[in-house]
């Protein structure tokens, strides 16, 4: 665990929650869509399963190879439907993601975005104060470098004088 020397402002937790909200409520619905997918295909699956297994049945029921080539060949267009039902399905899956996404972003947005101006408001009171303060002590510095060089000249002038 990492351990800061100083705490951290209040803004940047705001900030860090604030995004931590957001790709929280992503992960979930990104879950969400993973799994509706694996539901489809799984139930993909047992159906082309079952009706593989119908299939089978019927192409070895059949008396003579005409007819499993008919039975066979009958299977290519509910195969074709079944397909593009399967494609119809992810592409609602991912439509409905995708506007769970946006109607996401526009929750979410606002806030992580004046949160992130709060930081950045932050770090410029903070830049502005330490700035200051390095000035404060340079200024201090100067003024004892510069003191005793005031001082002695003063010396050689009251010396001068009497």
């Amino acid at each position: 665990m990492f351990y800061f020397t100083q705490q951290v402002a209040p803004s940047t937790k705001a900030h860090l929650e604030a995004q931590f909200a957001f790709f929280s409520d992503l992960s979930k619905q990104m879950f969400d869509a993973v799994q509706k997918i694996n539901e489809l295909n799984i139930q993909i699956a047992q159906t082309a399963l079952q009706e593989t297994l119908s299939s089978t049945r019927e192409v070895f029921a059949a008396q003579n190879p005409i007819d499993a080539l008919s039975v066979a060949t009958s299977q290519v267009q509910p195969a074709a439907e079944r397909l593009r039902a399967y494609q119809q399905h992810l592409t609602d899956i991912a439509a409905r993601t995708q506007a769970e996404f946006a109607r996401t972003a526009e929750t979410h947005v606002p806030e992580a975005s004046r949160t992130a101006s709060a930081v950045v408001d932050e770090v410029a009171r903070r830049a502005a104060e330490e700035t200051q303060k390095a000035t404060d002590r340079q200024k201090a510095v100067l003024a004892k470098v510069a003191s005793p060089i005031q001082s002695a000249d003063g010396a050689r002038a009251a010396g001068s004088v009497h």
